[in-house]
């Protein structure tokens, strides 16, 4: 296991990946694959129902990372596992890529995922009244754009009002200007990629918040979440924002994986904000100089309190 834990650490993309599900268990779960919520090949998507009771269980929809480019469903199981052996049921949708198509494609599949989840999910012992949006990296910028931008989801003959919560991690959700040839394909000309910046379409209907972020993140910048929650606090939405010291880009999804969750309490943050449990506590003095996630916990002005940073010991 050590070893394994080294070489994930050393590893990202489709390596690291494969040794994460290999190393999943197939407890907590019972799995449905390779569901159409739509005509096209890559419409599809898995979903990772809960084998424990207590349904009608909340719903997650999760949209992996790639840079809009590659990633596969099945690659994401630890995701699956993680979520649904805490009693949440999790949907994870493939959506098409550049360069077969280009924004806002992947942002209209990602519509159309949600609608299925919404309109099917109860058949699977998910509750659509409680229905989250998670994604990772370039997954957190398509779940992001579907929380902020009302017009896709409206498309789809929904809106807003299906969601309960929003939970990126490291996403980008405010990285113009762009400089790299393969991003500005994707986008299109400078005239039009505002329209593809979550930051830009924030307003109080946005649902509440969870963004996360690894300070070591040196592939998509930090300012990109705080950007966000400070747009979404200024617009009365509710956001917690948590900021682990010792995680980068790949290993704040990574460490949702079973074998690698003691890297940082990814998975029981992530529960904690959908099933409402979200507590604030003070550092604890004896324990103060070990390596902790910095969480800042704002509500709505409207609630007539903001709570302001503070750090949180996980106890080793």
């Amino acid at each position: 296991m050590l070893a394994a834990l080294g070489l994930m650490a050393a590893l990202s993309g489709c390596s690291a990946l494969a040794i994460v599900d290999g190393l999943t268990p197939d407890s907590g779960y019972r799995l449905e694959s390779a569901i159409a919520y739509g005509g096209l090949p890559r419409q599809r998507l898995d979903v990772y129902v809960p084998i424990a009771a207590g349904g009608p269980y909340p719903t997650v929809v999760f949209f992996y990372g790639g840079r809009w480019t590659f990633g596969n469903r099945e690659d994401y199981r630890f995701v699956g596992q993680a979520l649904a052996s805490r009693g949440i049921l999790t949907v994870v949708a493939d959506y098409r890529h550049y360069p077969e198509v280009r924004f806002p494609a992947f942002v209209e599949d990602g519509a159309r995922a949600v609608a299925w989840t919404h309109r099917k999910i109860h058949e699977f012992g998910g509750d659509p009244d409680r229905l989250f949006l998670m994604g990772h990296s370039a997954g957190a910028h398509i779940a992001a754009m579907l929380a902020t931008d009302e017009r896709y989801l409206r498309r789809e003959g929904g809106g807003r009002q299906w969601l309960a919560g929003f939970i990126g991690l490291s996403g980008p959700y405010d990285f113009l200007p762009l400089t790299d040839g393969d991003l500005v394909e994707i986008f299109g000309p400078a005239d039009l990629q505002p329209a593809s910046q979550p930051v830009n379409f924030v307003d109080d209907r946005a649902p509440p918040m969870l963004l996360m972020h690894g300070l070591g993140d040196d592939t998509v910048r930090v300012r990109n979440t705080r950007n966000l929650a400070a747009r979404a606090l200024s617009s009365g939405v509710p956001v917690t924002t948590i900021y682990y010291p010792d995680l980068g880009h790949v290993r704040i999804i990574g460490a949702m994986a079973k074998p690698f969750q003691g890297w940082a309490p990814v998975a029981k943050d992530i529960s904690e904000f959908i099933h409402g449990r979200e507590k604030t506590e003070r550092v604890d003095k004896r324990n103060s100089c070990r390596s902790t996630p910095w969480r800042a916990t704002f509500e709505s002005p409207g609630a007539g309190t903001t709570r302001g940073l503070v750090a949180h010991d996980r106890g080793g």
